[in-house]
């Protein structure tokens, strides 16, 4: 009895078979196999194909079922991760309207700006737990007020998940966590957010039904099965935005579980089980895969849209591609906490929630060319990633969580001592990575969706803890290097 899960990322698409009775992942694999294109065709935006993800998953699917040399009957139900915040657009026979904006694209920020200031903080704010921002609504009065021809075809609206449950099943529905995203849930009257629909004069008729997390969301079309090597008629039990799904992932459902990715962005995801927010909503809420009226789950998440990206910048600009990233992590681990003064701000890939969607940039600081060498850049690089998560941790600390431990995947940055270590040291909280990612998570999420697994623990029961990195013994240096960021940060946005 197998589970298929999907990954829908913006760098790529993965697929993951897993085995329900083990819990072990048979075959897996990604395409393309270089970072996926995302077109800027101004500053701040960023877009994408969503015709481009099916490409990629078929790709993948085919791969994972030739290596695993699986039967496609055996397949009992398929998740759905994706990268979160995504606009896709159809008309009546389905089509894409235009490319998707992605979630790192800020074009709608000074729409959810200005219906804040509209609506008022003390009406938003108890209701969507956070302001509109530079979300999926926002993202869509940008184009209702760009691009109105197109805009009056839009049949429905979807989040880049909803777009490939469509494709697989030829239904269109989304979730509350899925509206949560587009900051459409009202979680005072646990519905959507009419009064920010009616705000923004769009039409409810447009956004996808709403159906449970887990829940049966239609099955696999003929047309879909063959174009993908699969057997028509498997259910769709389980999709959820990527960071939701990662925490579903590590097994992080509960109040005061962490779970923590640093992909192309980078994220720590906590659980709350009461509706807090934080009043300048420099952390996003969200409805978790688990939340529900009576048994409130929202998972509070600090995003940092510049940590990977950066990363994968010093490997091409500064290393050269002869350069590995196990290399870099070594060379990096070759100087001592602080990088000798340099540090680096990570923000060079749009506005920043964290920063009150400030954009300052990404700039580097204290270069002395008689001591410093590319070491020095590759360890301040990390340091600075990891500095900005801590930022997003104290807003967390704010709202009452305590964070203790970090449950992450064993994956992007987390492979890095360095990175690690300065996390453990400024956050105080030991780091546990364990052997899973989203795919594979999606997958288990399925089973839970399907009825294959009566409870989440069963889903989990195998999860395999890899590695913990404790706090070490003297945290001084980190946090002094921690403490000229933040100083180094204040003033460049005071002089912005």
């Amino acid at each position: 009895m197998l589970l298929l899960g999907f990954d829908i990322g913006s760098s790529s698409v993965k697929a993951a078979l897993v085995d329900a009775d083990t819990g072990r992942c048979v075959a897996s694999d990604f395409y393309p196999r270089h970072e996926a294109p995302i077109k800027a065709l101004k500053a701040g935006w960023a877009e994408q194909a969503p015709d481009s993800w099916w490409q990629y998953l078929k790709e993948a699917t085919r791969s994972v079922m030739a290596r695993s040399g699986a039967d496609p009957a055996d397949i009992r139900a398929i998740g759905i991760s994706y990268q979160m915040h995504g606009l896709v657009a159809v008309d009546k026979e389905l089509n894409v309207l235009r490319d998707a904006i992605i979630w790192c694209d800020s074009r709608g920020v000074p729409y959810g700006r200005e219906a804040f200031r509209y609506l008022g903080a003390g009406n938003v704010l108890p209701r969507l737990l956070n302001s509109p921002g530079n979300f999926t609504a926002s993202k869509l009065a940008w184009v209702m007020d760009h691009e109105r021809e197109i805009f009056d075809r839009i049949y429905k609206v979807m989040l880049p998940g909803d777009y490939i449950a469509m494709r697989l099943t030829g239904e269109i529905s989304t979730n509350p966590e899925g509206l949560s995203e587009y900051m459409l849930w009202d979680f005072r009257h646990n519905r959507p957010a009419r009064f920010l629909m009616a705000y923004f004069g769009f039409d409810e008729a447009i956004f996808p039904a709403v159906q449970p997390t887990f829940s049966s969301q239609g099955t696999v079309t003929p047309q879909a099965a063959a174009e993908l090597g699969l057997a028509p008629g498997i259910p769709v039990t389980y999709r959820a935005g990527d960071q939701p799904n990662n925490a579903l992932s590590l097994n992080v459902l509960e109040p005061g579980q962490v779970a923590s990715t640093a992909g192309t962005s980078g994220v720590v995801y906590g659980i709350i089980d009461s509706p807090v927010y934080d009043p300048l909503s420099r952390v996003n809420n969200f409805a978790h895969v688990n939340h529900s009226a009576d048994r409130p789950r929202i998972g509070v998440m600090t995003c940092i849209s510049g940590t990977g990206i950066l990363n994968s910048w010093m490997k091409r600009n500064v290393c050269g591609p002869d350069v590995s990233y196990p290399e870099i992590n070594a060379l990096a681990a070759s100087v001592e906490p602080g990088s000798a003064g340099i540090c680096i701000l990570p923000f060079g890939n749009g506005a920043e929630r964290v920063l009150e969607n400030a954009d300052p940039g990404c700039s580097f600081h204290g270069i002395n060319f008689n001591i410093h060498d590319r070491r020095h850049l590759l360890r301040a690089a990390q340091e600075g990633i990891v500095f900005s998560f801590c930022y997003g941790m104290e807003v967390m600390g704010e709202m009452g969580m305590k964070i203790e431990r970090i449950h992450a995947g064993e994956a992007n940055m987390f492979l890095s001592p360095v990175f690690r270590e300065t996390l453990a040291a400024v956050s105080g909280a030991s780091i546990d990575l364990y052997d899973t990612d989203g795919a594979v998570g999606a997958a288990r999420g399925a089973g839970i969706g399907a009825g294959i697994y009566a409870t989440p623990a069963e889903a989990f029961a195998s999860l395999d803890r890899r590695l913990t990195t404790a706090p070490p013994a003297d945290r001084t240096p980190y946090l002094e290097a921690y403490s000229h960021w933040k100083d180094i940060l204040k003033k460049q946005i005071d002089n912005k």
